[in-house]
């Protein structure tokens, strides 16, 4: 089988295809043919050592200081090829999504999950391509409106980075709870966030709509406590899913400032929350959206547009 790698912090140059042996599931375990898996943000900052300022050293610390010492992608769409002993809740051919996490390893033709760990069977409404974007940006979505931000029916929510993986499941998530959304992007991807739930959408480069805003969801850290302050409502919360040591530092030491909240922090990769988003899936509030879908061979291609941070929807390479 093909199997990405990283050589190195850098580039898209840095990633490197090469051939393995196809694992065997042992018991317990499933082993998974991958059809489809993203290419996200998180990938890119993993390849290239880049994150917020602060995080660097410590990025370096957990994952290699040399090189990153995980296995690329983070999530996957695909199909059952074999099942460890013991193995019942899975059968042969049947089609499944998951997480691999933080420790990686998507990024290949084949791979081996334990049947009881991030992976469930994916509804028959989602291609493989939708199946492999369906987790990241949803999830992140989901846990910083529900559970952090406590999103209200009725309350007004801006999603500053409305149209990338996770602010187009806001927009969607939005909608579902009930509240009225905005949304800033690009000029070309304002109908898009339309289509998704927004009511308004201004250019990101002019600044986001006037407010008050209940919850501000800034993806990329790009808005800040500063610029987000006079938008916000006498009780409103801003959530930086992108945020700086400095910001994360601030968020916990003193997250609530003038009657307001400043939110930080990772979603928590679990089943539950997996599965409450497969159930907003099957109550029409939320499908990904697919942005560029390339083969697996132009992996490093892929990579170069996650470095951009502005590509529209998902980034998806198919195996």
């Amino acid at each position: 089988m093909k199997v990405a790698s990283y050589t190195r912090y850098g580039g898209p140059e840095t990633i490197r295809l090469s051939d393995a042996p196809i694992p065997l599931p042992r018991a317990g375990e499933v082993l998974i043919r991958v059809r489809a898996a993203p290419v996200t943000a998180g990938d890119a900052r993993l390849r290239s050592g880049k994150v917020p300022r602060g995080l660097g050293l410590l990025l370096r610390l957990v994952i290699g200081l040399s090189r990153p010492r995980v296995a690329p992608g983070w999530t996957f769409a695909g199909e059952v090829a074999g099942l460890g002993d013991g193995v019942t809740s899975f059968a042969i051919g049947q089609r499944v999504f998951g997480l691999m996490g933080f420790k990686g390893g998507a990024h290949a033709e084949y791979l081996v999950i334990r049947a009881d760990g991030m992976v469930l069977p994916m509804p028959e409404t989602l291609s493989f391509e939708q199946g492999a974007a369906f987790f990241f940006g949803g999830l992140t979505a989901a846990h910083f409106l529900i559970d952090r931000a406590r999103l209200a029916a009725g309350e007004h929510l801006l999603v500053v980075g409305a149209t990338g993986s996770v602010g187009g499941a806001a927009l969607q998530i939005g909608r579902h709870l009930g509240a009225r959304v905005s949304g800033s992007a690009s000029p070309g991807n304002h109908p898009l966030a339309r289509s998704l739930g927004a009511d308004q959408v201004t250019d990101y480069r002019k600044g986001p709509p006037p407010g008050p805003f209940d919850v501000i969801l800034d993806v990329m850290g790009s808005l800040g406590w500063q610029a987000a302050r006079p938008l916000l409502a006498p009780a409103g919360r801003l959530a930086l899913v992108t945020a700086n040591l400095g910001e994360m530092l601030g968020s916990a030491v003193r997250p609530r400032r003038e009657g307001r909240m400043v939110l930080t922090g990772t979603n928590p990769d679990t089943l539950a929350a997996m599965q409450r988003l497969v159930a907003l899936h099957h109550a029409g509030s939320y499908t990904p959206i697919l942005g560029p879908v390339l083969p697996f061979a132009d992996l490093a291609k892929a990579h170069a547009i996650a470095d951009t941070f502005h590509k529209p929807g998902n980034l998806v390479v198919v195996m």
